[in-house]
């Protein structure tokens, strides 16, 4: 009894050690399984992260920035080639305050309001009243300076700008606050002496930038110069040394993550090849020492970005660029365009807009849309400058000839529609009779056009339009390209009326750079040009790749082309654009003054003017075109455009020194 007890009793505890046994061995086991486990992860699904954060303790990595590419505008004066910089790049300072430096923060804001902002106030002032619909004028502006309204705005504007400031400036213990300004050296000189001069004023003169920090002059103190409270950051940025002029065509260059990518124009279209490839600098540390092992060392040069070299001739672009903000401000246009072209090559001599930017500050720009560049991105209806396309059209099928006669009744009705068509003198001349082709053309009829497109029907003149190269984009090497819009010509079958109003311009949409296109051909004996606006890339080992003249296709044939010129002769000699008469010259050019849509119709008194003129007619050196959105003092383009693109050509034709052909 006692014995089966004891045993019973052993073989229990044996029991309870082997389950123990048990659980110390499942123990065990999922240790060293989870061991394992956690090695595979490290060793294998973490491999490179352990890899890179041993590397970060034995090696060194530095990452080397390529240059960026130059963009040169060209001067070629007697065969010899001058270039001048566009876009280069130069050493910039970004400014920044160490707020728990700063004993007096109000002071301080102050001082920079007074530096930065207090200048201007007068140029601001003038923008919030145009945001009021109120326009001033320069004599104005003198009196409403010294107003009450100018004196609550300045009082304004301080305290809101000063209050900015304070809210970076005053923050103690912080060590550091950005400023957002981005100074060139002899600014950052003058802040800082202006900063520091408070009981005893500090000369600007006294001071220089060397070796990357701010030193008195070696005549007053080797010493550096100490400024409690402010630094900078000095590192190269893009810099546009002609500001506004041409920024339409190069865009701006944005830091995105510390990178600097092209936007707009240029810098954007070949921002891969201006910006070149990053090379890097990869060696060991000694343990934990900061000494460089050379042995074993990893360099990768940096490609610098390749330069271009434009099409663009710095002195015409300039004059060009000037006469137009000119023109604009005289006429108080929205807005205006110039594009000259070399016809035989397709070569953009010049192309500007206004409003324009200035691209070394292109974040004080209020309306992201003057960005694009209008020559190749707004869409408008061209008008009457359009029937130079329609005459060319009917001429080259052999269905009209300068002395075609036609019975003009000063209107036309359209099947299907509810109206009259008109010529736009209609109102004060009536029908002009029977009259022909040349005097179509001379006098803008848009009876004429029409009767001349039907003459060579609705689907060949669609076809004539689509080969010119309208309703796609032209591929010069800008970003940003419209196609412009001939939806109403490429329908199966095309309404009477859409192909009637499409003859003189209206009904289609066109870029500027499109609609000099024609013209192009026409002064090119009929063989129409890609446009280009590059001449020629320089990579970073100094090999050039010049870019060849590209041909198109031929539009028309050399007779028509011939006898388009004598017509858009006889335009400027007896018609609408007599304005761009120049004496000694033969000059052939179309005007177009275009109804603006808008809201269940055309606006009322708002047009867009355009001439495109060929100078000189017998031998072709340029085709300009110049274009005005809604000028308010003339109603016509022969009062507005065409004296602008005389003034111009008048330039470039003295500048090419082409001598003249007629007494």
């Amino acid at each position: 009894m006692w014995r089966e007890t004891k045993n019973k009793g052993q073989s229990e505890k044996n029991k309870i050690n082997l389950n123990r046994l048990r659980l110390v061995v499942a123990i065990v086991f999922l240790l060293c399984g989870a061991l394992i486990y956690k090695l595979f992860s490290i060793q294998i699904g973490q491999c490179d992260f352990y890899t890179a954060l041993a590397s970060s303790q034995h090696e060194v990595f530095s990452q080397l920035e390529p240059e960026r590419g130059r963009i040169y505008l060209r001067e070629v004066i007697n065969g010899t080639e001058k270039l001048y910089p566009l876009a280069t790049n130069k050493d910039f300072a970004s400014v920044y305050a160490v707020p728990k430096e700063i004993s007096n923060p109000q002071e301080m804001a102050e001082k920079l309001y007074t530096f930065f902002d207090e200048p201007l106030l007068e140029e601001k002032f003038v923008e919030e009243l145009k945001t009021k619909g109120i326009t001033v004028s320069s004599s104005s502006l003198a009196n409403l300076l010294t107003g009450k309204e100018f004196a609550e705005f300045a009082s304004s504007s301080k305290e809101q700008i000063i209050q900015k400031y304070l809210k970076k400036l005053d923050k103690p213990g912080d060590p550091y606050e950005s400023l957002d300004k981005k100074l060139g050296t002899e600014e950052l000189l003058k802040l800082f002496a202006f900063l520091a001069s408070t009981s005893s004023p500090i000369s600007v003169d006294d001071l220089e930038l060397r070796n990357g920090q701010v030193n008195y002059k070696k005549g007053v103190s080797a010493t550096r110069f100490y400024l409690p409270g402010f630094g900078f950051d000095l590192r190269p940025h893009r810099y546009y040394p002609e500001k506004e002029i041409g920024s339409h065509i190069i865009g701006f260059v944005s830091n995105v993550d510390n990178q600097e990518v092209g936007r707009y124009g240029l810098e954007d279209f070949f921002n891969e090849e201006l910006a070149g490839k990053a090379g890097y600098l990869k060696s060991e540390k000694a343990g934990k020492s900061e000494t460089v092992i050379v042995n074993n060392r990893e360099y990768v040069k940096p490609e610098n970005g390749s330069d271009l070299i434009l099409t663009i001739d710095r002195n015409i672009q300039f004059v060009a660029c000037e006469k137009l903000k000119e023109a604009v401000k005289k006429h108080d246009a929205d807005s205006g365009s110039v594009v000259v072209m070399n016809p035989k090559t397709g070569a953009i001599i010049a192309m500007c807009s206004v409003p324009d930017f200035d691209p070394n500050n292109y974040k004080d720009v209020s309306d992201i849309g003057v960005f694009n560049n209008p020559v190749i991105f707004e869409q408008y209806e061209p008008g009457s400058v359009f029937k130079t396309v329609t005459m060319s059209i009917a001429i080259d099928q052999n269905k009209v000839s300068p002395a075609t006669l036609f019975n003009d009744t000063g209107e036309i009705m359209i099947a299907g529609w509810n109206k009259p068509i008109r010529n736009s003198d209609f109102s004060s001349k009536g029908s002009h009779g029977m009259v022909d082709m040349n005097y179509v053309l001379e006098n803008s009829l848009n009876t004429g056009s029409i009767f001349a497109m039907r003459q060579a029907g609705p689907t060949v003149f669609a076809d004539y339009v689509k080969n010119y190269g309208f309703g796609e984009k032209t591929g010069i090497e800008l970003g940003s390209e419209s196609s412009g819009n001939i939806n109403n010509l490429l329908k199966p079958k095309i309404k009477e009326i859409d192909a009637a109003t499409a003859s003189f311009g209206q009904g289609i949409a066109v870029t500027s750079l499109q609609m000099i296109m024609p013209y192009q051909a026409i002064a090119n004996k009929g063989v129409m040009m890609k446009p280009h606006i590059v001449e020629s890339i320089v990579r970073s080992d100094g090999k050039r790749e010049d870019i060849q003249p590209q041909q198109i296709r031929r539009v028309i044939s050399a007779q028509t082309a011939a006898t388009m010129s004598a017509m858009l002769t006889n335009v400027v000699e007896k018609g609408h654009s007599s304005k761009a008469y120049i004496e000694g010259y033969y000059i052939g050019g179309k005007t177009g003054t275009a109804q603006i849509p808008g809201p269940g119709g055309y606006l009322k008194d708002q047009y867009i003017h355009t001439f495109v003129g060929i100078a000189p007619i017998e031998s072709p050196a340029f085709v300009m075109l110049t274009k005005m959105d809604n000028p308010k003092d003339v109603v016509y383009a022969e009062g507005s455009v065409v004296p602008l693109w005389k003034d111009i050509a008048d330039f470039i034709l003295k500048y090419y020194q082409i001598p003249k052909s007629r007494n």
